[in-house]
């Protein structure tokens, strides 16, 4: 389904949301059920996958040139429309090296990247021309085209062996966030990056102004994100390699039915998520690999204003068979967290690194606001790790704002850690505590320093042992 350009138009000043979309089981606010798993069961059945055609379009058929020297972007964008022209089908990409600008998929098309298939995107901005409807941190704009977009579709995929390689590096995109403790990236003084842009746009969204007129394309200096499904339904990305990203990686928008299969997010770049579902319903995360400069995943549902006006949670994810290496977190929520998260279950995967920040983290601060509820995560084998538990009141703004954060019914079970620096990190704001914390049979066999925890109204531990003895929660903090 693509939505009329007249209902696009209208609802860019006020947000689109979800229940433009045909329905799906799952309401924000309702609790895990008392077999909790069995939900997770519903919402994978539920996500629905895209199919297609069995038409191919190789874009050497409409021009493209392999080499990584020639521009395919129109060649590319020839063989979608002729996809969509003959009822949809498969975009394919084959063996060899091609160069191009923003990617703008339609409905019922599959670009495939045969094996050995290289996509290189161009690091010149105006091949990401003209600006897009887009977020940036949770806040909606006009800005540089995602490199590969799709707004407002239905059906689409993006699948094979093939390698997405972004093109950024220490260079290009990257000198864009400026410096940065864990930069490595060009740190020329008087280079021009997003912190001016950045300061805008939190002051338009501040003042409400209409998103249509938050102009950040050319000369803002906000990188894009690397994949952006925004408002659609029945999205697959499976099999394939992204690399060397400007900014987020895999980033679905205010979709319905998102799976994500097989794929390696590895990239080292400021602000490299991994995978990035934002107010969302009915994802599925599975037998993926994380290596990244930022989260491996984090959920989010808008920034402050801008999350809370657009009013969509996200909701109805799993998240399971996954590797999870370098990155600030393993499994976060956060911090673009303004709309709310519900019913998130993590199952069977798999975090070690000496430069893995956390393993599980939750972000946010009382600017943020937004309730998370119904978190579920079992069999999480972690190595070496920072934090094995984080959850963080005090993030950036902290106290500095009258949205209180709720953070309430999560379940941790049979979660195994060798070695962490502290097991637990958790702090609430005396006016809104942490509540409704459970571990069962639990071990964290190695702990360098004591858990920090301030204002947390229930944390339960059942058989959980820290550096091989039993332990309750009052006994945390001496360990």
């Amino acid at each position: 389904m693509t939505l009329p350009r007249r209902d696009f138009i209208k609802a860019l000043g006020a947000g689109l949301v979800l229940s433009q979309l045909p329905a799906c089981a799952g309401n924000p606010k309702t609790r895990a059920p008392a077999d909790d798993w069995a939900l997770a069961d519903d919402i994978v059945r539920n996500t629905q996958l895209p199919s297609f055609a069995e038409r191919d379009f190789p874009i050497t058929d409409f021009g493209a040139v392999p080499g990584g020297k020639v521009l395919n972007s129109d060649a590319i964008a020839a063989a979608i429309a002729a996809c969509v022209a003959a009822g949809g089908g498969r975009v394919r990409v084959p063996q060899g090296r091609f160069l191009t600008g923003a990617i703008h998929l339609k409905s019922n098309v599959n670009l495939h990247l045969d094996e050995g298939a290289v996509l290189v995107f161009s690091p010149n901005p105006d091949h990401y021309l003209p600006a897009v409807f887009t977020r940036w941190e949770g806040m909606e704009m006009m800005g540089l085209s995602p490199l590969i977009y799709a707004y407002g579709q239905s059906n689409i995929a993006v699948t094979g062996q093939g390698i997405l390689d972004g093109g950024a590096d220490d260079n290009t995109w990257w000198p864009w966030k400026g410096p940065h403790p864990e930069g490595h990236w060009r740190q020329d003084p008087v280079a021009q990056t997003q912190k001016a842009a950045r300061d805008q746009l939190q002051q338009e969204v501040l003042a409400g102004t209409d998103p249509r007129t938050r102009l950040h394309g050319k000369g803002s200096f906000l990188r894009p994100a690397f994949i952006q499904p925004y408002l659609c339904q029945k999205v697959l990305i499976e099999g394939v390699t992204l690399v060397n990203s400007p900014f987020w990686l895999l980033h679905p928008v205010l979709c319905q039915s998102v799976t994500v299969r097989g794929v390696t997010c590895r990239s080292h770049g400021p602000n490299n998520d991994g995978c990035d579902p934002e107010c969302c319903d009915h994802v599925v995360i599975e037998g993926c690999t994380f290596d990244t400069g930022d989260d491996c995943i984090a959920i989010k549902s808008g920034r402050n204003e801008d999350g809370r006006r657009v009013g969509q949670a996200c909701r109805n994810l799993v998240v399971r068979n996954c590797d999870m290496k370098d990155g600030h977190g393993g499994l976060v929520l956060g911090s673009e967290i303004s709309g709310g998260v519900y019913n998130v279950f993590l199952d069977n995967c798999r975090m070690d690194s000496p430069e893995l920040e956390r393993a599980f983290r939750i972000k946010t601060n009382a600017r943020r606001g937004g309730t998370i509820e119904g978190i579920r995560i079992r069999n999480l084998q972690v190595g070496q790790v920072q934090d094995a538990i984080s959850i963080n009141f005090f993030y950036e703004e902290g106290q500095q704002g009258r949205f209180l954060p709720q953070v309430r019914d999560i379940h941790i079970e049979n979660l195994v850690v060798r070695s962490a620096q502290r097991a637990f990190y958790l702090r609430g704001f005396a006016s809104a505590p942490i509540e409704g914390v459970t571990l069962s049979n639990c071990r964290i066999d190695k702990v360098a320093a004591p858990s920090v925890l301030e204002n947390v109204g229930k944390l339960e531990l059942n058989n959980v042992r820290v550096a091989g003895k039993v332990v309750s929660a009052t006994e945390l903090e001496a360990l």
